[in-house]
């Protein structure tokens, strides 16, 4: 195992605190870098990494010399996928295509966390385009299985301690499956929360930032520097209120997982009942099968017009997979694209109907089929995180103890439109619940 404690919210405290030094902190983890990334393959390489980041901490310290006027993430070590625009790095996007195709400004989410205190710890390894062919990053709790994708890097980089936090992105799974598979916690907020100019598109009308971080606490201090108008008072109220209603979605949505996962998941169920939740189980999506073939014919096609002049171009460059699915979404009908984006806001406004008859203030679900398949030619398939992707609901997942393997277990956790800081909150007192003993 190659899994490192690094939390985010004691580590900043103790940076804003001057209990623990930037320099040292920056020294502590490029040697644990140098030390396991050549197994673990989570950043791209770098190779001024420590002298870059020293001379920043050094910068850091001298422009906050008084503790009192340090910000938010003073001194946090940041992992940011190679989809996103950061400046003074390349945007290789996992491909051999080149680069120089998609220039961009840095941003919004990258310049929000620096703005904040953090320091870009480096690229994180994505997928190709942020789809399905896979890098070379392996899962930190055992190097034979798959950390999960697309936002491979930024999972494992977390899960090892090589940053404190990391940024990714979801269009179907790719945020909270490998959360869930390196054992970490995964926040995908309410689409359009998050500003995603600055970042390399997969498909408009589903792509979502989210974050990495080790706990629930850390994913709180994250996603209020990231989100728009961010409500403090409401995600704390959120942690000392009564605990919210938790829904099990019951029928073909749940069907899909193997019994294996749902064992574990009516395992975790029972761990959250016996510490105050109360559970509700209420019929939801029924027509899954629908749903995904919308959200994926939605996706390719746009995936498809993203990707136009870059493919006609260079169509020997991409990847197989890839490749496959940009002349899926060439060939799709139009008719049958604009019916998967009028799908979105019709599924969610169904979804919170069903939530304000049943009084359910969170649904919970596995995050994914079971922990991490072996090999690191597949990432997994993120079908159970879909359908909350394809409505934009706030979603994350934690940590929930481990299969019989040793490997990971996560569990989903989706919540009303716009309800960020209340699940944000909640999450802290779910992860308590959930923790393993």
């Amino acid at each position: 195992m190659y899994v490192h404690s690094a939390p985010l919210s004691a580590t900043v405290a103790a940076l804003r605190a001057g209990s623990l030094d930037v320099s040292q902190v920056v020294a502590e983890v490029c040697d644990r870098i140098d030390e396991i990334d050549p197994i673990v393959k989570a950043l791209l390489p770098e190779p001024d990494r420590r002298a870059r980041l020293l001379g920043e901490a050094r910068g850091l310290s001298e422009r906050y010399a008084d503790e009192e006027d340090r910000p938010l993430l003073f001194g946090a070590l940041l992992g940011v996928k190679d989809i996103f625009e950061v400046r003074g790095f390349v945007t290789r996007a996992g491909t051999r295509v080149p680069p120089s195709l998609w220039p961009m400004d840095e941003a919004s989410s990258v310049n929000a966390l620096r703005q904040a205190g953090a320091l870009v710890v480096g690229k994180t390894v994505t997928t190709e385009f942020a789809y399905y062919e896979p890098g070379p990053t392996r899962n930190p709790h055992d190097v034979r299985h798959t950390p999960g994708g697309s936002s491979s890097g930024s999972a494992a980089a977390v899960a090892a301690g090589m940053c404190h936090l990391a940024l990714g992105t979801q269009t179907i799974g790719s945020i909270i499956r490998p959360a869930a598979f390196c054992g970490i916690v995964g926040v995908k907020p309410t689409f359009g929360r998050v500003p995603t100019d600055g970042v390399l598109p997969f498909s408009r009308s589903a792509d979502q930032i989210g974050l990495f971080t080790q706990d629930a606490v850390g994913a709180l201090l994250a996603t209020s520097v990231v989100c728009r108008s961010w409500d403090s008072v409401r995600a704390a109220d959120a942690i000392s209120e009564d605990c919210p209603v938790l829904g099990v979605p019951e029928g073909p949505y749940l069907d899909q997982a193997p019994p294996e996962a749902l064992s574990s998941f009516e395992a975790q169920i029972s761990r959250l009942q016996e510490a105050g939740f109360e559970v509700r189980r209420v019929p939801l999506l029924d027509d899954i099968a629908d749903i995904n073939r919308r959200h994926r014919l939605m996706v390719a096609a746009e995936m498809a017009e993203v990707h136009e002049t870059w493919f006609a171009q260079y169509e020997e460059l991409y990847r197989p997979r890839t490749a496959d699915m940009i002349r899926v979404g060439q060939a799709a009908d139009p008719a049958a694209v604009e019916e998967g984006r009028d799908g979105r806001w019709l599924l969610r406004d169904h979804i919170l109907h069903v939530m304000d008859d049943s009084g359910v203030d969170v649904w919970v679900s596995p995050p994914a089929l079971g922990p991490a398949p072996r090999g690191i030619d597949s990432t997994g398939d993120p079908i159970m995180n879909l359908p909350w992707t394809h409505a934009g609901l706030p979603t994350l997942t934690l940590p929930a103890g481990r299969a019989e393997n040793g490997l990971p277990l996560g569990l989903q956790c989706a919540a009303r439109w716009n309800a960020d800081e209340e699940l944000c909150g909640w999450a802290v007192e779910l992860e308590r619940a959930l923790r393993e003993t």
